[in-house]
């Protein structure tokens, strides 16, 4: 597997033949998303779908979680996520990206794969529910948890998740916040397969 771009700030595109992974990787935060993350993730998943010879891409969390979500001191700050929509050609108005979480808003023509590992809540449950499959490592941890704050799933979550695992099932979890763990979340539907912990990537690759 060989990196072909250097890594721009939180956001990395590696290209191995037909498959572009793209990795979120911001440490500190846990993979959190900033306004500047997600105008970063939305261009690389635009890089994705225009470019000819990637068939699908997997989307990963590096260091062990996917995504927790928004950067709430981003957020506190008055910096909010809204990304800028990005100047593309005639007839890509279905890529046009207004998703506080970068590309949770796009209609690819091209699957996307989530490699979970440890978190995805909140906004990174949104990315996560973007994706066409979610391959789950055992210790990976699913949930509507801004609801614990009274904070809304508002990226396409309340419509993904009931078309994914139905109404009553996704009821549970926007009430609750409660967490789903990886077999749960297999059990139910939220996720495809359980890998063992640090096998997600090679498994969504393979």
């Amino acid at each position: 597997m060989k990196d072909i771009s250097a890594e721009v700030s939180a956001v990395e595109i590696i290209k191995d033949g037909p498959v572009t992974i793209i990795v979120l990787n911001r440490l500190q935060v846990r993979n959190a998303v900033d306004r500047a993350t997600a105008t970063q993730l939305a261009e690389a998943f635009l890089a994705f779908e225009k470019d000819d010879d990637a068939s699908v891409a997997v989307f990963h969390g590096a260091n062990g979680t996917f995504c927790a979500g928004a950067d709430l001191k981003s957020v506190a700050a008055g910096e909010g996520n809204q990304v800028d929509v990005p100047q593309t050609g005639e007839g890509f108005n279905r890529l046009a990206v207004d998703g506080p979480m970068g590309p949770s808003r796009m209609l690819l023509s091209k699957p996307v794969v989530a490699s979970i590992a440890g978190h995805a809540v909140a906004g990174g449950l949104e990315l996560a529910l973007w994706c066409d499959l979610r391959v789950v490592e055992e210790d990976a941890v699913m949930g509507v948890f801004c609801r614990r704050w009274g904070v809304p799933l508002i990226d396409g979550g309340t419509v993904r998740l009931p078309r994914l695992i139905g109404h009553s099932r996704a009821m549970d979890l926007i009430l609750t916040g409660r967490a789903v763990e990886a077999d749960e979340a297999v059990s139910r539907g939220l996720a495809n397969r359980v890998v063992p912990k640090g096998g997600g990537l090679a498994a969504a690759t393979a």
